[in-house]
């Protein structure tokens, strides 16, 4: 079982063990596809063309986005630095293909190894993203947003203000007014409802959100100090809320937070669908150091070093730079 409060103290931790097992599937693999396989007619404006062979805006802009150059969706064109970086290296990249090609290191068994466990990394890319197009849904997102929303207010406590009136117009009325520039106060008495805060400004003093009935939490979560967050509909009406302090920090909003969100149900629907690719699948490891026919394999003599000091084997691993 995933524990969602892990989210809230350390995505690194709640995502570490499986991003092992997401890794093979997202490292980037750009090869050309083995000889045999039937090329795929993509359609799409031309980006370049590289000794007769296309390169499409779309190749541009998918490999911007796998990157992280620009967020997915984002439509780049030439001119945009993003655009003229990625486009420039794949013409790079499709020339040293061709020049691979020319010379038949596609044919060679080993490169052609290497081609196949390309395809297969492609393959496993293509895979999380129909999990993330079928399985990570708006409202599996919302759903986990509004339970991160819960655990970072549990300590919460927030002064708000609101006015309260009976409809949709009217609070979108006051809403615009207080937009153009009149102040949330001067208009409480003259409009708010609630007889219990309409002569304090509206004031319910500090409350702690998650004490109070939906949609207030989410609402005072995407409300900065000091704003005016817009009209929404409680079982009492509908409400202009202020948030006038805090006294501890603020939640991310949703559009903060979503980017974890959607990496944390990916990586859980990618964990549950390799459990069960493993459970129904035959595997058994070969032993190490042997071929399939039992035989030793011929090893290539060490490269010098610059040091006639072999390396220590029990010596610790260099540790990695943290992303």
């Amino acid at each position: 079982m995933l524990n969602l409060k892990a989210l809230r103290v350390s995505p690194r931790i709640l995502f570490a063990g499986l991003v092992a097992s997401l890794a093979i599937f997202m490292a980037a693999a750009c090869s050309a596809p083995p000889e045999e396989e039937v090329p795929v007619r993509v359609e799409g404006a031309t980006a370049a063309t590289v000794n007769g062979e296309k390169i499409y805006v779309s190749d541009v802009e998918l490999e911007a986005v796998a990157r992280g150059l620009v967020p997915a969706g984002t439509k780049v064109k030439a001119g945009d630095t993003e655009y003229d970086t990625v486009l420039s290296q794949l013409i790079e990249q499709k020339l040293m293909s061709q020049e691979a090609i020319r010379r038949g290191l596609d044919k060679d068994p080993a490169g052609r190894r290497r081609l196949e466990m390309a395809r297969e990394r492609i393959l496993g890319n293509l895979l999380v993203e129909n999990l993330v197009a079928e399985d990570v849904t708006e409202d599996q997102i919302e759903a986990m947003y509004q339970k991160q929303v819960a655990l970072q207010q549990d300590d919460d406590e927030v002064r708000i203000s609101h006015i309260l009136v009976a409809t949709k117009e009217d609070a979108q009325a006051l809403f615009d007014r207080i937009q153009a520039g009149e102040s949330f106060e001067s208009l409480v008495s003259a409009n708010s409802l609630d007889s219990a805060t309409r002569m304090e400004q509206g004031d319910l003093g500090y409350v702690s959100p998650n004490d109070e009935p939906a949609p207030f939490p989410l609402v005072i979560a995407n409300t900065g100090e000091g704003e005016v967050a817009p009209p929404f509909e409680s079982a009492d009406g509908w409400h202009i809320l202020k948030v006038k302090d805090r006294r501890s920090r603020a939640p991310k909003t949703r559009e903060e937070m979503r980017p974890d969100i959607v990496t944390f149900l990916t990586l859980e629907q990618v964990a549950k669908i390799v459990r069960r690719l493993k459970a129904e699948a035959q595997i058994q490891q070969g032993e190490p150091g042997l071929d399939d026919d039992g035989s030793t394999p011929y090893r290539l003599p060490d490269m010098d070093t610059g040091s006639d000091t072999p390396e220590d084997p029990s010596a610790p691993a260099s540790e990695g730079t943290e992303l």
